[in-house]
């Protein structure tokens, strides 16, 4: 399915087989495609880049479409590898997370940092983040496959 170019937002490199590697909803997926182009949000004079997840209801693309800022891309990347990072220890904790301490890291970004933290004013916590936890061990080899394509790259591109 071709990605509309007729829109605001203004593809320039695409994904158009997205639907066929999307995870375990592949080859079911209503996220049919990705690109990276020009921000929908750009105003006259200024020039922002964006990743669009294209999403297609099967009769029409869908307003549920997500389009990020490349940063935004990214600190959720760092944010999905922290927490991978937390979870290979986390059973050392009887819930977990240290419910004394739930601050699980602070990652230097522009001079401050991202605060990552399990949410201790979820009232159902101790429950959702073992649910979480059990996703997360059963999406293993789906997100282990993406962070060792994305070491190479990064590798490859000196970091």
């Amino acid at each position: 399915m071709k990605i509309p170019t007729n829109l605001k937002h203004k593809p320039v490199i695409v994904c158009e087989n997205y639907e066929n590697v999307d995870g375990k909803y592949a080859y079911r997926s209503d996220a049919k495609g990705l690109s990276l182009g020009l921000a929908q949000w750009n105003d006259r004079g200024k020039l922002d880049i964006s990743a669009k997840v294209w999403r297609h209801t099967g009769g029409k693309w869908s307003r549920q479409s997500e389009e990020l800022p490349l940063h935004r891309v990214l600190d959720l990347a760092i944010l999905v590898c922290r927490v991978q990072l937390h979870f290979q220890d986390a059973h050392r904790y009887e819930k977990l997370y240290d419910p004394e301490s739930p601050r699980i890291d602070r990652v230097g970004l522009q001079g401050d940092a991202m605060t990552v933290e399990v949410c201790t004013d979820n009232e159902m916590i101790d429950e959702d983040i073992r649910l979480f936890s059990q996703a997360l061990s059963q999406e293993g080899e789906i997100l282990g496959e993406r962070l060792r394509v994305l070491s190479r790259l990064l590798k490859e591109m000196g970091y």
